[in-house]
C-alpha cells in the first residue's frame, strides 16, 4: 500500500474514531442528563409539593409559609412562585431572596390542595357513611381552626393523621384564646347532612361524600395553591464538560500515537536518505540506501539510488574525460617539445619538411581543443543553433562535392541516392558538420575500389539519413562504444589513422539536440543512420538566435572532428 493510502487511512480511522467517540459521549451524557433531569424535576416537584400541603394540612393556614418557600428554594435551586387558586401572591422565592421578581414560566403551574382526604373504614353501610363524614367535618373544622390560631401566634405546630384521615394537631404552647372547640349545633350538623345524604344513595358514594366534604370545609380549610416552577426563557441545562473532555484527550492522544507511528515510518527512511546524501555530498560516491517496499517513499530512496549512481558515472567519466584528454595531448606536446628543443640546440636543422610537421601537430591539438570546446556546449545545452527548414537532399548532394576530392585521392567512390525530397526543420551548418564527420570516418575506412553512399529516405514522420561504407566494418562487441570520446577501434590509440576521438561523440549530442536519433550497425561495412524529424508542407518558421541560417552549398564543411 502506497504512503499515501497509509496516511489517508490513519487519518480517517482517527477520524471516524473520534467522530464516533463524540457522537456516543453527547447521545450519552444527553440521555443520562435528560433522564437525571426528568427524575430530578420530579423529585423536586414532589418535594415542593408535598412540604406545601403538609404545611397546609398541618397549619390549617398559609400564615408564615415564606419561610418554608425560601427554604425550598434554596434546596432545589428553583424559583418558587406561590398564589392562591384567586391569583393572590403568597410569596416569590425571587423577592424573597431580595432581587427582583423575574418573568414567570410559561409551564402550566402547579396545583396543591391542603384538604385531608376523607378515610372511612371499609365495610361500611352507605347508609352509615354521611354521618361518619359529618362528625368528620366537625372535628376538621375544629382542628383547623385551633392551627391557625396557634400558628398566628408564633407556636410551633404539629400534626398527625387521625380517625377518618384527619389531621390531629400538637403544639409546644398554650395559646390563650386559642381553643379547640367543636361546632356541635344541630342546625351546623342538620345542614351538613342535608348535603351529605344524597350521596348515599348515588352512584360511588365514596368520591360523592370527599366532593361534598371540600366543599363544605371551603371556607375553614386554607385556601389551594398555584405553584409556579422557574423562569421564562430558562437556559437549558449544559452538558458536563469533564467526560467530554476526557474522551477528547483519550481521541487526542490517539491522534498523536498515531501521528508518532507515522512519523516514525516516515523519518525513518528520511533519516537514512539524509545521512546517504550527506555521505554522497562529502565524496562518498559509492553510498546507496536500503529500499524496500512500493510506496512514495520506497521510490524516493529508489530515485536517490539512481541519481547517486549518475552522480558516480559521471565522476568516473570526468576521470576518464580527464585521463583521455592529458593521454591525447601529452604524446603530441612531448614531441613538440623535442623537435623545438633539438631545433633550439642546433640538433636538427629548421627545414621546410620539419617545420610543416610541427605545424601540423599544432592544428591536431587545435583540433582537439575546439572539440572538446564544442562537446562541452553541446552537453551543456549552450549550442546556437540557427533553424530553418533544409532541403536534406540539396545537404548531401553539397557534401559530396565538397568531399568528392578526398574520396577521389583515396580511390573510393562516393554516390548521393536520394528518394523524395524531405525537409528538416534544422541548423543547415551543424548538420553538414556531423554528416562531414560521418563521412570522414567512412572514408578513413574504406579502401581503394571501395564506395561510400549517402541515403535519404523518409519513413512516415522522420527523416533518415544513412551513410553506408563497403570499408573494414566495426567489430560487434565495439559498436556499444563507437559515440563514446575518445573512443578508438585502435587499443593503442596510434596516430595512424588520425582524428581526436570526439566527432562522433559530437555528431550524436547535435542530432540529439535537433530532435533526432543516431545509430550504428555493421556486417559487411558500416552504416550509420541518422533520423530526423521532416517537415510538414507548411515550412516552420525559423527560430533560435542569429537569423536565417546560411542555405547548404557546396563549400567546405564545418571543422570536422572524425573520430
Amino acid at each position: 500500500m502506497s504512503f499515501r493510502l497509509r496516511a489517508l487511512a490513519l487519518l480517517t480511522l482517527v477520524a471516524l474514531a473520534a467522530t464516533a467517540a463524540t457522537a456516543w459521549l453527547t447521545l450519552r451524557q444527553v440521555n443520562r442528563q435528560v433522564r437525571d433531569s426528568v427524575t430530578a424535576g420530579r423529585q423536586e416537584t414532589a418535594r415542593i409539593t408535598g412540604e406545601l400541603r403538609a404545611y397546609g394540612w398541618t397549619h390549617g393556614t398559609w400564615a408564615g409559609v415564606s419561610p418554608v418557600i425560601a427554604a425550598l428554594a434554596r434546596d432545589t435551586g428553583q424559583r418558587i412562585r406561590v398564589a392562591t387558586q384567586d391569583g393572590v401572591l403568597l410569596a416569590d422565592s425571587d423577592a424573597l431572596a431580595g432581587r427582583t421578581p423575574r418573568a414567570v414560566s410559561t409551564q402550566p403551574p402547579l396545583l396543591v390542595d391542603p384538604r385531608p382526604t376523607l378515610r372511612l373504614p371499609a365495610g361500611m353501610r352507605p347508609q352509615s357513611k354521611p354521618k361518619l363524614t359529618s362528625t368528620a367535618l366537625v372535628g376538621y373544622r375544629a382542628t383547623a381552626t385551633y392551627a391557625a390560631c396557634l400558628t398566628a401566634n408564633g407556636a410551633r405546630v404539629t400534626a398527625a393523621e387521625g380517625d377518618f384521615g384527619m389531621p390531629v394537631i400538637t403544639s409546644d404552647a398554650k395559646i390563650p384564646g386559642c381553643a379547640r372547640t367543636p361546632d356541635t349545633g344541630t342546625a351546623r350538623i342538620r345542614a351538613d347532612l342535608d348535603v351529605l345524604g344524597p350521596c348515599a344513595t348515588g352512584p360511588r358514594p365514596d368520591d360523592c361524600l370527599q366532593r361534598a366534604f371540600d366543599d363544605l370545609v371551603t371556607g375553614t380549610a386554607p385556601p389551594g395553591l398555584q405553584i409556579t416552577l422557574g423562569v421564562r426563557d430558562e437556559a437549558p441545562p449544559t452538558l458536563a464538560a469533564a467526560p467530554t473532555a476526557a474522551v477528547a484527550a483519550g481521541v487526542a492522544l490517539a491522534a498523536i500515537l498515531g501521528a508518532l507511528g507515522l512519523s516514525r515510518a516516515v523519518l525513518r527512511p528520511v533519516r537514512a536518505l539524509t545521512a546517504a546524501a550527506r555521505d554522497v555530498g562529502e565524496g562518498d560516491l559509492a553510498r546507496r540506501v536500503p529500499v524496500s517496499g512500493r510506496d512514495e517513499i520506497a521510490e524516493l530512496g529508489r530515485a536517490f539510488n539512481r541519481m547517486a549512481g549518475s552522480v558516480q558515472s559521471a565522476e568516473e567519466r570526468q576521470r576518464r574525460l580527464t585521463g583521455d584528454i592529458a593521454h591525447e595531448l601529452r604524446t603530441p606536446l612531448a614531441n613538440l617539445r623535442g623537435y623545438l628543443e633539438a631545433l633550439r640546440d642546433g640538433v636538427l636543422e629548421p627545414t621546410p619538411e620539419l617545420l610543416d610537421s610541427l605545424h601540423g601537430e599544432a592544428v591536431q591539438q587545435q583540433r582537439i581543443v575546439d572539440d572538446l570546446q564544442d562537446l562541452a556546449l553541446a552537453e551543456a545545452g549552450a549550442l546556437t543553433y540557427h533553424r530553418a527548414d533544409v532541403p536534406l537532399d540539396a545537404l548531401l548532394e553539397g557534401c559530396r562535392r565538397a568531399y568528392a576530392a578526398q574520396a577521389a585521392a583515396a580511390g573510393v567512390a562516393l554516390e548521393v541516392s536520394a528518394g523524395e525530397p524531405v525537409r528538416v526543420h534544422a541548423d543547415a551548418g551543424r548538420l553538414r558538420q556531423v554528416v562531414g564527420n560521418l563521412l570522414t570516418n567512412a572514408l578513413r575506412h574504406t579502401g581503394p575500389g571501395g564506395t561510400v553512399t549517402l541515403r535519404l529516405t523518409r519513413d512516415g514522420a522522420r527523416a533518415v539519413v544513412e551513410v553506408a561504407d563497403t570499408g573494414s566494418g566495426i567489430a560487434a562487441e565495439d559498436l556499444p562504444y563507437v559515440f563514446d570520446r575518445f573512443w578508438r577501434a585502435d587499443a593503442a590509440r596510434g596516430r595512424d589513422t588520425g582524428g581526436s576521438g570526439l566527432g562522433l561523440s559530437i555528431a550524436r549530442q547535435i542530432v540529439v539536440d535537433h530532435g533526432g536519433t543516431i545509430g550504428v550497425g555493421s556486417t559487411t561495412g558500416t552504416v550509420f543512420t541518422v533520423a530526423l524529424p521532416a517537415v510538414t508542407d507548411s515550412p516552420a518558421p525559423p527560430s533560435g538566435p542569429g537569423g536565417p541560417p546560411v542555405p547548404p552549398d557546396t563549400g567546405p564543411p564545418p571543422r570536422r572532428s572524425p573520430a
